[in-house]
């Protein structure tokens, strides 16, 4: 996993998206856009450091998250504040987006 990036399974899920904010990247190996995304939330890392954490969720090896919180496409990222969804969004987002919306968070 990438520096600054947590990555998510069945095992730690809940317990990683339980308290404070978490930025869940919803992803896949083989998708262009999710390849792109991931240098921007790299990037997004160190910059929102102690307010909230970024992590990613290969959607083929943990298909079951996938289907529980109805990701149909990739990437699909959620902003989970204390276990609870509070933003979702499909397809490649910015960097300036996704910091404004932890901030706000």
């Amino acid at each position: 996993m990438s520096e600054g990036l947590i990555e998510l399974t069945g095992a730690n899920f809940v317990s990683e998206t339980a308290k404070g904010i978490t930025l869940v990247d919803f992803w896949a190996p083989w998708c262009g856009p999710c390849r792109m995304q991931t240098p921007i939330l790299e990037r997004l890392a160190p910059k929102v450091a102690g307010k909230a954490r970024i992590a990613k969720v290969n959607v083929d090896e943990e298909q079951a998250i996938a289907i529980q919180y109805n990701v149909r496409n990739i990437p699909t990222l959620l902003l989970i504040k204390d276990g609870q969804v509070v933003q979702q969004m499909v397809g490649l987002q910015q960097e300036a987006k996704l910091q404004q919306l932890i901030e706000n968070a």
